[in-house]
């Protein structure tokens, strides 16, 4: 009976352990490697995921990831080789009836090895999806934790037979994925850079010049760099003869009269609302540039080789981005002004409310992020990365002199 529980685990728990100690007549076999976490936390890991079958002694066909419905529409082409399941995490976390049904099904994979090596994570999603697993061996990172979250840990932790601790706060989160699978396999897997491979034809959607794609989005407001200043960029960007292509989900767009407003202009389009996530990447593969907040599509962009300028703002500062200099591929830029109030894990306490853009990720400016941009299309001038056209006369690529 684990004493500071909140309310909601009391009320799962009769359910859980029905789930949890619920008869299998089956062998156990194969690795469930939980990841309860979005997009480009997914791309994050997916590099050392291909060091699991060594490590732990199982064959990749055994393996099954057991992610988020979030990123199921790109697993069958991300994790090639290995078993996927999604599920709606946040209605997990929730809703009972749901809750109940996931864990049955968790239960029946009857995996013989389940495994979490998150380090920001919930306990009632991630490390409950472990213990319902019921399986043999269950191996853990030490997550982060702080008062609000304690008991909980506290519990699942004292449930699970290994626990890798895998460096203080902060460490990026690639360097956490290997050194927990080193630790595993007793021997060094050096981290390397995140990498996709998604070949796809030319999307349909974009015309015929080359373009940029600009994703002003996040699902967390105050990390939307102002639109107004995506709007500058674009201007620079449609005087240089680029295309500029606008992504993003219908909610993120904050501004629609601006948004509008520039859509009008030639050389510009709007596909806000109207991209699939594998339309996105396909988006991001034939794009010349991204210019994003920090969010997933980003980190997709880097794994898909794509020059890529990352907007970010201090709130897990080098936990996820930047990258470490040692796997930071070179094209990516990272962009960031640096404040003394970093590391607030987003509780940030200078903004009005909560739908303000956080003070360290509008202090950027236009020109910082205008040099990371010259700086990538001039390096990828070269590269054979253009848009096919539909008919035999291709226009000139702008210069890559900005």
């Amino acid at each position: 009976m684990p004493a500071g529980m909140r309310r909601r685990w009391w009320l799962f728990r009769p359910f859980d352990l029905i789930a949890r100690y619920f008869p299998v007549f089956k062998k156990k076999k194969g690795l469930l490697a939980v990841r309860m976490d979005g997009i480009g936390d997914m791309v994050l890991f997916r590099s050392s995921l291909d060091h699991y079958a060594e490590a732990f002694g199982v064959d990749k066909a055994d393996i099954t990831v057991l992610g988020c419905d979030s990123w199921k529409p790109i697993t069958d082409r991300v994790f090639g080789g290995y078993r996927v399941i999604t599920i709606d995490e946040h209605k997990f976390a929730r809703n009972l009836s749901y809750r109940f049904f996931v864990a049955l099904k968790i239960r029946w994979l009857a995996p013989k090895i389940a495994v979490c090596d998150s380090y920001l994570r919930r306990a009632m999603m991630a490390d409950s999806l472990v213990w319902l697993s019921g399986a043999d061996r269950t191996v853990v990172s030490m997550p982060y934790v702080n008062e609000p979250t304690r008991a909980e840990f506290t519990y699942y932790l004292s449930q699970v037979d290994e626990i890798i601790d895998t460096g203080p706060y902060p460490t990026h989160e690639i360097v956490r994925h290997f050194r927990f699978v080193s630790e595993i396999a007793g021997t060094i897997y050096a981290p390397k850079p995140t990498q996709i491979s998604w070949e796809c034809p030319t999307p349909g959607l974009v015309v015929a010049a080359p373009y940029v794609v600009i994703n002003p989005g996040s699902n967390e407001p105050g990390r939307r760099w102002p639109f107004s200043a995506y709007v500058t960029v674009a201007e620079k960007l449609l005087a240089l003869g680029w295309q500029v292509v606008f992504v993003g989900t219908r909610e993120e767009r904050w501004d629609l009269s601006m948004l509008q407003a520039i859509a009008r202009r030639d050389g510009v389009i709007d596909l806000t609302g109207q991209t699939s996530l594998p339309l996105l990447l396909d988006m991001i593969e034939h794009a010349q540039l991204v210019v994003s907040n920090d969010t997933g599509p980003a980190h997709l962009s880097i794994a898909l080789g794509t020059p890529t300028v990352v907007i970010v703002g201090g709130g897990h500062f080098t936990s996820f981005v930047p990258y470490p200099a040692a796997i930071a591929p070179n094209h990516a830029e990272f962009v960031y002004e640096q404040m003394d109030c970093y590391h607030c894990f987003w509780r940030c306490h200078k903004r009005h409310s909560k739908f303000d853009v956080f003070p360290c990720v509008e202090a950027i400016s236009v020109d910082t992020v205008w040099d990371a941009c010259a700086r990538l299309i001039g390096e990828s001038a070269d590269k054979n990365h253009v848009v096919a056209q539909p008919d035999s006369a291709q226009p000139s690529r702008p210069t890559a002199s900005l």
